[in-house]
Parts: structure tokens; sequence; C-alpha cells
């Protein structure tokens, strides 16, 4: 079997700004052809068990563990389909998402400076 390196996604400069990162980075490749529609359903079934009233640890009895599982599998759902998504392509969106860029409508885009014109008739 081929050596397969984990995929890291590079610091940003905080926890939130990680998460939103990996939240974009999760729904770019959940959009990507590329990507097997079988492992785009780890996801989902991710965010079905948070909404869904079957838990494995009951919020009732053990309140703080009962939503430290839901976080866990949430985690771990998420984790395990960006490693499993080709790595290339996981790679390319990290690329356009720590740019900056968007891969779509790259023509729309203008960059100008602005000039504010004051009208004196009145």
């Amino acid at each position: 079997m081929a050596d397969k390196k984990n995929i890291m996604i590079p610091p940003q400069g905080g926890v939130v700004r990680d998460f939103i990162l990996r939240v974009k980075l999760i729904l770019r490749l959940i959009g990507d052809k590329r990507v097997n529609p079988w492992l785009k359903l780890i996801p989902v079934a991710g965010l079905v068990y948070l909404i869904s009233p079957i838990d494995l640890i009951p919020d009732v009895v053990f309140p703080i563990i009962g939503e430290l599982d839901d976080a866990a599998v949430l985690w771990i759902t998420n984790y395990f389909f960006v490693e499993l998504c080709p790595p290339e392509i996981v790679n390319e969106h990290l690329k356009a998402l720590s740019a900056g860029k968007i891969t779509k409508g790259d023509d729309d885009i203008v960059d100008a400076d602005s000039v504010e014109i004051k009208d004196n008739k009145k």
C-alpha cells in the first residue's frame, strides 16, 4: 500500500479561524465532483447524528459528557472525511483557501482604487 501523508491544515492564527477554514474546506470538498459521492455521506452522517434524538451517551444522564460525545462524533466524521478525500484535491482547495483565491468567477473581480467626486452644483 502506498504511503499516505497526513493532510495538515496550516494554522491561520487562532482556533476560530482554523475552525472556519476547516468548515470551508469541507464544504468545498462536498461540492467538488472529483470526490467520491460515498465519501460525502461521512460529514452528512455526523450532522444527522447531531440532530437525531439517539445518542451514544444521553445528555440527560451525563449533561457535560453527553455534549462532548456529540462534538467528538462531529470531529471524527469530519476528520475522516478530509483524510479519505484524495490528497491532491484537498491540497488544491487548501491552497486556494489559504491564498484567499476564488476559483470560480475570477473574471468578475476588479482590483482598483476608488476616488470620491464631490458635486458642488446645487
